[in-house]
């Protein structure tokens, strides 16, 4: 057989100790309640769920949520866009009232705000839906907010 590594409390290497082919230790460290490392595997038996555990120098944490910002991750915006055809009425933006016909709606998130803006298709200016700004603390949500916001404004039948 080859060699095992010994670890002794913490996950600190034990150089003085040899591997116990009998197992004898590691039943005495489990009758004395001394733990000797930790032991949950991300797990837990009562259900809560363990403390991030932190991969220094890999830019991740073993516990973040999908699509969550990470540790010195560029906070910059995020955007959605897409081609819409606003309805009878229009789209209100704050800037010149109603904006109707082709349009290109675009749902960008920034420092914990979402905001609706919408430009006629292919056209340089961008105007702010009115009402269409609110806080959104994960830009992970970004998309969901964006499919809406096109499910709403997006009338191509009238």
């Amino acid at each position: 057989m080859g060699e095992q590594a010994v670890t002794g409390a913490g996950g600190r290497p034990a150089p003085e100790q040899t591997p116990d082919a009998a197992g004898e230790d590691a039943a005495a460290a489990a009758g004395s309640g001394a733990a000797t490392g930790p032991t949950s595997a991300g797990m837990t038996a009562d259900g809560t769920p363990p403390a991030p555990a932190d991969v220094s120098g890999a830019g991740m944490s073993a516990d973040a949520m999908p699509g969550a910002p990470t540790a010195g991750a560029p906070g910059g915006p995020h955007q959605r866009t897409a081609d819409i055809t606003a309805g009878p009425g229009g789209v209100m933006t704050d800037e010149v009232g109603v904006v109707t016909g082709e349009l290109t709606l675009r749902t960008e998130w920034a420092d914990g705000q979402v905001t609706l803006r919408v430009q006629y298709k292919d056209a340089d200016e961008w105007y702010a839906v009115t009402g269409g700004k609110t806080a959104l603390a994960d830009p992970a949500g970004l998309d969901a907010v964006h499919a809406v916001a096109v499910a709403l404004l997006n009338r191509p039948e009238g």
